[in-house]
């Protein structure tokens, strides 16, 4: 009897400490869970709202631009100038002395590969943020033939790179790429 007694006591110390396991299993798991359900809320609030991803690419259909043209569309509520470059656009933007430039970049630094006749910049000039002139018919386009800034007298040439005036670097070249041969998606 005492055998038994002894067997039953281990026993009720196993299932004593099987029983305290599950709870601390339970706690925890339950625990767990509603952290997870208070998180993912708090989390997921944070994401950006479909405007915002809507406004964060934009595509441009560029098949109707033709050589020595210039359009602006509308990139994160900023100017966006897309330009094709002429032959001689392209061989006078070459024939700079890349070294002379305040802010050097080649034109292949600014175009893709294979689509070098392609510029797309941000319509912003680097001073203060005004929009230069140049993109639209009949506009100035300053000493350089690329883009005029009226307000503080920037130009820039046909590679929208600065060449007169306070501004300090090119117009910037946003992230882009063409999902097609007439089609850029910016962003």
């Amino acid at each position: 009897m005492a055998s038994d007694t002894a067997a039953m006591g281990d026993l009720g110390t196993e299932e004593g400490v099987r029983r305290r396991d599950w709870i601390h299993i339970a706690a925890l798991s339950t625990a767990g869970v509603g952290g997870a359900s208070l998180l993912i809320p708090l989390v997921s609030q944070m994401a950006p709202s479909a405007d915002v991803l809507a406004a964060s690419t934009t595509e441009v259909d560029v098949s109707a631009i033709q050589p020595g043209q210039a359009i602006k569309a509308v990139f994160r509520k900023q100017p966006l100038f897309v330009r094709r470059l002429t032959a001689d656009e392209i061989k006078s933007a070459n024939e700079v002395e890349v070294s002379s430039l305040r802010d050097p970049q080649t034109l292949g630094d600014r175009t893709k590969e294979g689509h070098e006749d392609m510029l797309i910049t941000m319509g912003v000039c680097t001073h203060l943020g005004c929009v230069p002139l140049g993109a639209a018919e009949g506009e100035n386009r300053g000493e350089f033939g690329g883009y005029f800034c009226p307000c503080h007298g920037s130009h820039y040439d046909t590679a929208g790179r600065i060449r007169k005036g306070p501004a300090p670097l090119n117009l910037q070249v946003p992230e882009y790429q063409f999902t097609s041969d007439t089609v850029i998606r910016v962003g």
